[in-house]
């Protein structure tokens, strides 16, 4: 009789599911696995001294669900179990938040036990324990399976995760039906669980029968005892992805708000490719609120994104913008902000990141070159002078705005290659480059750009010069193409507090000295 007793309480010590002092809200509907839960639980009480309550929620879906919700109240009457009743309209709770009912009803549940445990704890962690087990389990790692899934999905329903604990989860249906017959306990029944309507129910009903008849005996188990070994897999394979994720990807507070997760794809890159695809689906699931709005396609996606020469983005669900520069990859969250600022901020911050990573690594000031795609990158942090061959120097110098700037004729447009701009507008890193893909120029007061390419065009630039000339840089906005024209975006005006001052001496650049 107490064979199936046995086990679970095996089981429960196995994953430390239950300790002396816990409070345990158990998820009764009225049904057979329910009910054997609560009456376990009720049992295992006198052994394992916690408080046990059962929470019951009516989805005010079903003619009957009333008497549901009175059958599990006098249940708990009787066995001295508190009692606890929440009801909830699930069609209008599942639109208002833009859920299916299956979605909406788990998500109200959980709600539901973690209020019911608020208040009953006191110091110590509440666990929520719900009824699920080996067939459930069995079910849903099909489900997952035929669907498309990665090892964490074939690990199903896992015995104990985060407050969620399945003490049943070791015992298949037919054992719950022996327990409750040998108890003589009487359940509800959900009419809706009898009906092929649902895909797992159309599992539940036919492909698990055959599979115990026709294949294998005992494959629900064996099932059980598989996803036991990937669970374990998973679980060391999470903790070396933490390991990785601490050492190549960190966070960071956008200009516009929200955060974007700041990627060193080159470095993550040398990593098993098993391991940097788990990195980048963690990050993704960090930046979206339903981790099963992910999926192997969108990493695919990304992947892609991340094979291409250059910079690039991609879209992603739930808002979510991929955006490659140089070595570095950023995800971030769309919520109303610009991508196009999202983007240029990324860059400006890729390439102080490229500059400040080489000269951590070679121990090199700021001004010093980096190496990217054939051309070097330069860190700007005035006063600074940076020679970038061929005979040209660039020096940068910052001074006051004293009230005087235009009496003593500096803001002079025939200065062809000595400029000044508001040091306060550069809102990344200052950074002297050559031209990159998207790269632009504000062309007048209205703030309209024109892409470096198009302008280099327009003005007969000859070709052979246009991927050599170094042009100070804020993110994808260039401030100044030397012997040509300077962006209005950086235009120094009576407000301004700081004049950056650059000057390009010697050399040839764009074909005149």
């Amino acid at each position: 009789m107490d064979a199936e007793y046995t086990k679970v309480v095996k089981y429960v010590e196995k994953y430390h599911m239950i300790e002396a002092g816990d409070v345990v809200a158990a998820g009764v509907s009225g049904g057979a696995d329910s009910v054997c839960l609560l009456h376990m639980l009720h049992r295992l009480s006198r052994r394992i001294p916690f408080r046990l309550l059962a929470v019951h929620v009516d989805h005010g879906i079903r003619p009957e669900s009333p008497q549901d919700a009175a059958f599990v109240e006098e249940l708990c009457a009787a066995w001295g179990i508190l009692f606890r009743l929440r009801s909830v309209d699930l069609t209008a709770y599942a639109g208002e938040r833009g859920l299916s009912e299956e979605e909406a009803g788990r998500q109200f549940r959980y709600e539901a036990f973690r209020e019911a445990l608020r208040g009953q704890q006191g110091n110590r962690p509440g666990k929520i324990a719900v009824a699920h087990n080996a067939g459930d389990r069995a079910e849903t790692m099909l489900f997952h399976l035929f669907r498309g899934s990665g090892l964490r999905g074939l690990c199903a329903i896992r015995p104990v995760r985060e407050d969620v604990i399945r003490p049943l989860l070791c015992l298949e249906r037919r054992e719950i039906e022996a327990y409750l017959a040998a108890e003589k306990l009487t359940y509800r029944t959900d009419s809706t669980n009898e009906t092929d309507a649902y895909t797992r129910n159309r599992i539940r009903h036919h492909i698990l029968p055959y599979a115990e008849r026709e294949i294998c005996a005992g494959a629900v188990a064996h099932m059980g005892e598989l996803a036991d070994i990937v669970e374990e897999t998973e679980r060391y394979l999470q903790k070396q992805t933490d390991i990785l994720t601490e050492r190549y990807v960190r966070q960071e507070e956008m200009p516009s708000g929200g955060t974007c997760l700041v990627v060193r794809w080159k470095e993550l890159s040398a990593e098993d490719a098993v391991m940097y695809k788990r990195v980048l689906l963690l990050c993704l699931e960090r930046l979206t609120p339903y981790r099963k709005d992910i999926s192997g396609r969108h990493l695919e996606e990304l992947l892609k994104l991340l094979c291409t020469q250059g910079s690039g983005q991609a879209s992603l669900p739930c808002g979510i913008r991929a955006y490659k520069e140089y070595d570095n990859l950023f995800l971030y969250r769309m919520t109303g902000a610009d991508n196009d600022g999202c983007r240029a901020w990324a860059a400006s911050l890729s390439a102080s990141e490229q500059a400040a990573g080489s000269s951590a690594g070679a121990g090199q000031a700021a001004g010093n070159p980096v190496e990217a795609d054939n051309a070097a990158v330069y860190s700007v942090v005035p006063p600074a002078t940076i020679d970038v061959g061929g005979g040209q120097v660039f020096c940068f110098t910052l001074e006051e705005n004293s009230g005087d700037f235009w009496k003593n004729g500096k803001n002079i447009a025939q200065n062809r290659y000595t400029k000044w701009f508001d040091y306060d507008k550069i809102t990344g890193a200052l950074v002297l480059r050559t031209r990159r893909p998207g790269d632009v120029l504000t062309i007048d007061g209205a703030l309209h750009t024109k892409t470096i390419q198009r302008y280099m065009i327009d003005e007969k630039i000859p070709a052979a010069w246009r991927d050599r000339m170094y042009l100070p840089a804020d993110g994808q906005h260039i401030l100044w193409v030397p012997g040509y024209r300077t962006s209005r975006r950086y235009c120094v005006e009576e407000s301004t507090k700081r004049i950056l001052q650059i000057q390009l001496r010697g050399g040839y650049h764009g074909g005149e000295n």
